[in-house]
């Protein structure tokens, strides 16, 4: 008996790996990874605001020139 080929994968399920490549290689994650890592290892630490996390993730690139953030 020949194997049944196995069914398509879904446009929503495609649609979703392709929303999590996105993300994880524009590092649109980090903030996500940065909140669930406070919860769990920090659990009574304020967690910060997107926007103070990208704040404080700016000034850590600007002021770190191996990072490559600024071209001059």
């Amino acid at each position: 008996m020949a194997p049944r080929p196995r069914p398509a994968p879904s446009l929503r399920r495609v649609l979703s790996s392709v929303r999590w490549y996105v993300r994880e290689l524009t590092d649109e994650s980090a903030y996500d990874r940065y909140v669930a890592y406070v919860r769990h290892e920090h659990p009574d630490a304020e967690v910060l605001s997107r926007r103070d996390f990208e704040r404080m993730r700016t000034d850590r690139q600007e002021a770190d020139p191996r990072q490559g953030f600024r071209c001059c």
